[in-house]
């Protein structure tokens, strides 16, 4: 056997070698990274309706972003479409253009119970869930205070798993509940925006980039 059918007998084994280590040592592919889902073309409000209050603000699309103008006093969005009951996370970017109060109420499901995340409500300022254990953002152990700037964004993100609900501003984490045992549920003024949706309170605010994804194994231990 000459030298050369040895080596390429050799790169032929190690090229099997690595194809093994990549799809794993039943044949299997890697598994994929979770991927996210946009729901918003940033074109159209497809997959959303405007919700009906009561003296709502009027919801338009405008460059690349949903605008829901202040209402009296609430005013929102609320997804048409399926969505995830658990394992999953949800983001997206919201700016307050005008008014003093939250500009995004983002209401989720867990499990087969919603919530809220609250971002400058309260007059301004109030970051947290409602409601946990029949207690407001304002009243809880999620309860934040930070000062928001006008016309400037801010990336929203929550994830719900089988035992918490987490939640950020930005890169800085707000909320990592816990919800053995807990009650979780919203106010009432929010029932409108089940199993998604986005209110403001008499504020006029701008959404852009909102989209979810599901958990991977990893993410929900």
């Amino acid at each position: 056997m000459s030298t050369t059918t040895v080596q390429l007998g050799y790169a032929a084994a190690l090229l099997l070698a690595a194809t093994l280590l990549a799809t794993g040592a039943q044949g299997e592919p890697p598994a994929k990274e979770a991927a996210w889902k946009s729901l918003f073309d940033g074109k159209t409000l497809q997959g959303w309706k405007k919700t009906a209050f009561g003296g709502e603000g009027d919801v338009a699309v405008k460059d690349a972003r949903i605008v829901i103008a202040m209402g009296s006093p609430m005013s929102g969005i609320t997804w048409t479409q399926e969505f995830p009951k658990i394992d999953y996370e949800v983001s997206l970017e919201a700016m307050r253009v005008d008014g003093s109060d939250f500009f995004c109420g983002l209401t989720f499901p867990v499990g087969e119970s919603p919530c809220s995340f609250i971002v400058g409500g309260w007059g301004g300022g109030v970051v947290g869930l409602s409601s946990i254990d029949g207690s407001d953002a304002s009243e809880n152990e999620t309860t934040k205070y930070q000062e928001f700037e006008t016309r400037r964004w801010y990336a929203v993100r929550v994830r719900v798993s089988n035992d918490k609900i987490e939640a950020w501003l930005d890169k800085k984490q707000m909320v990592d509940l816990p919800t053995k045992d807990r009650r979780i549920s919203i106010r009432p003024e929010v029932e409108l925006s089940r199993p998604l949706g986005i209110s403001t309170y008499a504020t006029t605010a701008a959404l852009r980039d909102i989209k979810v994804q599901r958990l991977g194994p990893e993410q929900t231990k």
